[in-house]
């Protein structure tokens, strides 16, 4: 191994941004997001879970790790002792990568000395298990071990290396240059020594990679990267991955050659995060045909195989993407990660395009999928998210590590803990998807995309700072205000509010008149603002009723019911006792009344006695019965009419293991 920590640092490391407008994703465009310091929330939504993700997530998953080994196995490579049993899965590695990544953005937001100290221990037996030749991987290539890159379809060497270097550009961005830089450039290097153009002509089976290389690239003004990314690229299609058995090409996105497909299959994760590192090589070379088979990629999946939620992933077997329309609610997988993946894929096409509908996916997929995963003390996740629970959850032991990713409640830690690091680092990074920033000259053009109460500094590409502030209850209240107050001169501010697609009877007050309509998409605030000056945005948010495209059979004869970006869901323990979820039917000719961030819907009960043994689940409909709306009905015994809340889906089993549905059935 070799000894990084004694290296001298070069003598001019890259030119560094100001720390504050240090963000993930920053391509060579004039549109960019927010910085990690340019937003700062307060209590609110997402301020109260980023605070929560500080001050229990991320030593929490660091807890786990190290509990289980995980972080032990770099110090054996370090020490050559890698004989016998190593802990973790063949891709843990990349666990530690993204509690770094989250780390940086996190210390580099706040500055927190603890988290400073947590992330130079670890980088440092990071550094300490790195090979002569920048190699890195506790799995394969050292003794007793499995060869370098002897399985590429499912080894995750260079899935883990993505990861590295996504956590040092969060440090490079956030702090400049360090020992994990280092590291990662060495990596990098090697990687372009063994898989460029004239190397070995493999890809890795799980994309990640792509968008690791393509950022690196960009942060140290490297073309070297970008070009191998464009490398893995090309490659994949072409069927070169050998097989998992019983899984075709599909799941590796090896079938089709991406530039050719036409819409997101196979594994979620992978086709997610293999289209986001697509869009970033394609910003980045010009690349016009690759963005706009991207582009068809996201419209399809989004009309086809995404769900009300904004979760993606249909079937079990290969937590893939099942076939067109094929979205059942009761076995719905939707894991966290490929939500994380669908944000990260929007919110390029969102920077590339300026297109509203990426914003609009974004905000259902944070509030629906992100925001439902960890438990409301940060310390307990959901890895699937199924939009039906038949039956009630098992409680889990909090020191226990969850074998199944499907258990109907929030278990600390997985077999496969993918999730939680994945969210502390989205979490961690929250505000750099709320806005973006275009200049031209000393004219600013801000465009809030999500809503969140806090302080905007948006330091400008001249260094000037302009301030404002946002003040909502979002989710709760659709009144979003901003009010300015500071724009120094010569800077000119134009403002632009994002009226999200289901919004109907949206209202902007700009500063110098009346309240007039806008219609769903982006509202631009007339003329130029100045310090001092208000606009108050004015969402209607009444319950609405959601109904699936028919070619959804699973949920035929059913609605879902929304409140502004959230979906809600009806939980078990409020019905009365002795009713279960399948006895409830919603009557639609009574709109939903609101209350708090949910709902008061008024159902009727059906009491039905329970079969007999081996009765065939089906009984005649009575044309002549009604319910109290006057519709036909099935005959049932009893039925009752009461109001019974509903809640966010995202909140679903904070109270206990519970059965859970979103879409009900009609009367």
């Amino acid at each position: 191994m070799t000894d990084l920590t004694s290296r001298s640092r070069p003598a001019h490391p890259p030119a560094q941004t100001d720390a504050r407008r240090a963000r993930p994703v920053v391509p060579g465009r004039r549109r960019r997001g927010l910085g990690i310091g340019e937003l700062l929330l307060d209590e609110g939504f997402w301020g109260r879970r980023q605070a929560t993700n500080a001050a229990a997530t991320l030593q929490h998953c660091y807890d786990w790790m190290d509990r289980l080994g995980w972080l032990a196995n770099f110090d054996r490579v370090a020490a050559g002792s890698t004989g016998g049993t190593r802990p973790g899965w063949q891709f843990s590695d990349s666990e530690v990568y993204k509690l770094l990544e989250a780390l940086a953005w996190e210390s580099g937001r706040s500055g927190d000395p603890e988290l400073e100290s947590m992330w130079e221990a670890l980088v440092e037996r990071i550094a300490a298990a790195q090979d002569e030749d920048g190699y890195l991987n506790t799995c394969y290539g050292h003794s007793h071990q499995p060869g370098r890159y002897t399985d590429l379809s499912s080894g995750h060497e260079l899935y883990c290396y993505g990861h590295l270097f996504q956590a040092a550009v969060a440090r490079l961005r956030c702090h400049g240059y360090d020992l994990l830089t280092e590291v990662a450039r060495r990596a990098a290097d090697h990687v372009c020594e063994v898989f460029g153009p004239d190397g070995r002509a493999g890809i890795c089976g799980h994309p990640e990679i792509e968008m690791g290389l393509a950022e690196l690239g960009r942060v140290l003004g490297e073309p070297r990267y970008t070009e191998q990314a464009r490398l893995f690229l090309d490659r994949r299609g072409h069927g070169s991955l050998p097989p998992i058995p019983l899984l075709a090409p599909a799941y590796f996105q090896d079938d089709v050659p991406v530039r050719h497909a036409h819409v997101l299959r196979g594994h979620a994760v992978r086709a997610l995060y293999l289209a986001a590192g697509a869009v970033d090589v394609a910003v980045d070379t010009g690349d016009r045909e690759l963005l706009s088979a991207v582009e068809e990629q996201w419209a399809t999946t989004v009309e086809r195989r995404t769900y009300i939620t904004g979760g993606m992933g249909s079937r079990h077997q290969d937590e893939g993407f099942g076939d067109d329309w094929e979205l059942p609610p009761d076995r719905a997988y939707c894991e966290t990660c490929a939500g994380i993946g669908s944000v990260m894929l929007s919110w390029r096409l969102q920077l590339a395009t300026d297109d509203v509908r990426y914003a609009d996916l974004i905000e259902r997929t944070l509030f629906n999928v992100v925001a439902a995963s960890p438990r409301s003390d940060g310390r307990a996740f959901f890895y699937a998210n199924p939009l039906h629970q038949r039956e009630p959850g098992t409680e889990v032991l909090p020191d226990a590590v969850n074998p199944r990713a499907e258990g109907g409640v929030r278990a600390p830690w997985f077999d496969v803990s993918c999730c939680p690091t994945n969210v502390a680092r989205t979490l961690a990074t929250w505000q750099t998807y709320a806005a973006t920033v275009e200049e031209a000259g000393e004219q600013v053009l801000l465009t809030l995309a999500q809503y969140a109460t806090g302080d905007l500094h948006i330091v400008t590409d001249r260094g000037r700072v302009v301030t404002l502030r946002v003040e909502t209850a979002y989710p709760d209240d659709g009144h979003v205000r901003v009010m300015v107050l500071d724009v120094p001169a010569p800077v000119q501010l134009s403002l632009r509010l994002r009226v999200p697609h289901w919004a109907a009877g949206a209202t902007l007050a700009a500063p110098d008149g009346q309240p007039y309509p806008v219609e769903p998409g982006w509202a631009t605030v007339p003329g130029v603002l100045t310090a001092g000056e208000a606009v108050d945005l004015e969402i209607p948010m009444p319950p609405r009723l959601t109904g699936a495209d028919p070619r959804v059979d699973a949920v035929r004869g059913t609605v879902a019911v929304e409140r502004g970006p959230l979906v809600l869901c009806l939980e078990s323990v409020d019905l009365p006792d002795g009713v279960s979820l399948e006895q409830v039917r919603l009557l639609t000719t009574h709109v939903p009344a609101p209350t708090g961030d949910g709902a008061l819907a008024q159902v009727r009960l059906e009491r039905r006695p329970d079969p007999a043994p081996g009765t065939v689940p089906f009984h005649p409909v009575d044309p002549t019965a009604t319910d109290p709306g006057g519709q036909a009905s099935e005959r049932a015994e009893d039925p009752t009419v009461a109001a019974v809340p509903l809640v966010p889906y995202h909140r679903w089993a904070e109270r206990g293991p519970s059965t859970m549905r979103i879409f009900l059935p009609v009367t």
